[in-house]
This record gives C-alpha cells, structure tokens and sequence, in this order.
C-alpha cells in the first residue's frame, strides 16, 4: 500500500520552508539524561515561529496554493497551533483566513491567531463537530480547508523536524513523538524510516485519550469521546484516513502518560532545562523521563512538540 507521503515529500518541503521556519536547537541535559540512563536528544519546537511544529506543516501546504486558491483564502479547524500555524503562514503569504477555534482553547492561542490577522469562529468541542463547521464554512465562502494532520502537505511540514533531528545527531536507538491525530508522528516515522533505519518509532498519548493506541492494536481507526486531559493539542478523537497508515507501517509502538506525568515534566522543562513547554508539548518528554519505556543506554530523540500555554495556567502548573 503506497502511504499518503514519501521522504522526496519531507525534503521538498524542507526547501519551501528554508530560511521561513526556524530551524530549531536540539538541547540535552546531564540531569534527564540521568534520570532515563540514556542520551536524550531534545529538539525544542516550542522555539519554532508561533511556539510549535505546527507551523511547518501550515506554512508547506499554503505555499502550494494556486493563485485562485490564495485570492479565496484557507479555512482550518483546529485546538489552537495548527490555528496559530495557518493564521501566521496565511499572514505571510497575504492569504485571507477564517479559523475554527474550541470555546475554551487557551487564551493565549485565541489571542495569538486572531493578532495574525485571521478571522475565529468558536464552537463547543464537547457538543459540536469541528470538522462539519469547518468544512461548510469552506464551502460557503469557496475556501479551500486545510485539516490540522489529515493532509498530505501537512504532514510532509511536521516531518521536517525529524529530518532536522537527524542530520544533527545522526542515526539514534529511539524517537519519542507525541500524538494526537497522527500528523507529527507520520511525517517523522517516514523521516526516520530514510535517515535512520533501525531507529524504533513510538507515540505518546494521553491516558485519557489513547484512541492511536487502541488503533493501533485493533489494525483499525478507533474513535472515542473527547478525552478531558491537560493535553489540549492531543484531544482528538480518531486518526485520519491519511495518518493511520503510516502509523500502522511505520510506528513500533505507543505508549500513554498520565496529566501528573506532565505536569511533572512542565516543571522539569522550566526548572532545569530553562524553557516554557506546553502540556501537549510535554508528551514525549515525560514518557522519556518517567519510566513508560526502558531507555537505559539509548540514543534518543524527543520531540518537544510546542510551547502555547497560558501564563496563568502555567504558573498553576509549576506550583502544584
């Protein structure tokens, strides 16, 4: 079966997104490092531009709109990055945007996209269909919709940092991705399936929202509730036709963490490694230093997948 997107995918996109996207720092840490008894190799795309991976992905599917396609403009649904991603990219390209945004998202993402010039339209994720708001409001204004993972062009985006990864640290024992639609991890398992290929895959989810994991394990798309986790960005509830297929191929395993465990990790993030991760953002990073994988002597490669959180709920966080 030929999956949704290939390396040659990941590389080009890579050249639309040179001297756009930031190419974010890989960091280490002598304390994570001994707290998991591996080598922990953190690529921080809370630094990327908007504060997460996200705007790789956004900025690559954009830049190959039509010039129709640009005059009419992109609609996107989305818990608050991929949002912030589109708005910022559609910015830069003189792309009008209309978003479709949770009522509760962080107010720092509400306030992020709409200060990049797109239009929000709110909407209840516990009773309402984001994808059936987005998908009309595209067709009601002749937009052309970009989903937040379930899109080729983005997923090729999100693998850029894997790539990334690679080329400075050479082949590694693990990757450690978080997952919630499946749009990061495809893109960084084709990555690492080219760069690097003894490396093993795994995917981390909230405990209350381990519907990949599930997926994965039945060898069919799972769908759940909503899931109530601190993770915001991970709240989906199924992954894309697009996405599963590459997990399935690509994916050695996934694992979940608990909210404790990341808030566990914000709060290792902040105190030692001196940076602002975000709940979702944490994934990775507490599964690599909470004992949801036997790292001990491994090379391994942690995405820190975004840095958007509320100030305010931060502070919460790190005093708990």
């Amino acid at each position: 079966m030929k999956l949704a997107i290939d390396f040659a995918d990941i590389v080009s996109a890579q050249d639309r997104l040179r001297g756009v996207a930031h190419r974010t720092p890989v960091l280490q840490s002598q304390t994570a490092d001994a707290l998991s008894g591996a080598q922990l190799f953190f690529k921080c795309e809370n630094f990327q531009r908007m504060g997460a991976f996200k705007f790789r992905g956004a900025y690559n599917a954009l830049a190959q709109f039509t010039p129709e396609q640009r005059q009419r403009g992109v609609c996107a649904f989305s818990s608050g990055n991929h949002a912030q991603g589109i708005a910022l990219s559609a910015k830069l390209l003189g792309i009008p945007a209309a978003i479709v945004m949770p009522l509760d998202s962080p107010a720092v993402k509400l306030t992020a996209t709409r200060g990049y010039g797109a239009e929000v339209i709110t909407y209840d994720r516990y009773s309402e269909d984001r994808e059936a708001i987005g998908r009309r409001l595209a067709e009601e204004r002749g937009m052309t919709l970009i989903p937040p993972y379930d899109h080729a062009h983005v997923m090729a985006g999100q693998g850029t940092a894997a790539k990334e990864l690679f080329e400075e640290t050479g082949p590694l024992d693990l990757l450690l991705v978080c997952l919630g639609g499946g749009g990061l991890i495809s893109g960084c398992a084709v990555a690492a399936q080219h760069q690097s290929p003894d490396c093993r895959v795994i995917g981390v989810e909230p405990e209350a929202g381990n519907d990949a994991q599930q997926s994965k394990r039945l060898g069919q798309i799972v769908k759940i509730d909503t899931p109530k986790t601190i993770a915001d960005g991970a709240q989906t509830q199924q992954l894309g036709q697009l996405t599963f297929p590459v997990i399935q191929a690509l994916v050695d395993d996934i694992v979940t963490v608990s909210d404790a465990q990341l808030v566990q990790a914000m709060r290792f993030a902040a105190a030692r490694m001196k940076m602002v991760v975000e709940p979702t953002g944490a994934l990775a990073m507490a599964a690599a230093m909470q004992g949801a994988l036997d790292l001990r002597g491994k090379r391994v490669g942690v995405i820190v997948s975004g840095g958007n959180v509320d100030i305010a709920q931060l502070a919460q966080y790190l005093a708990a």
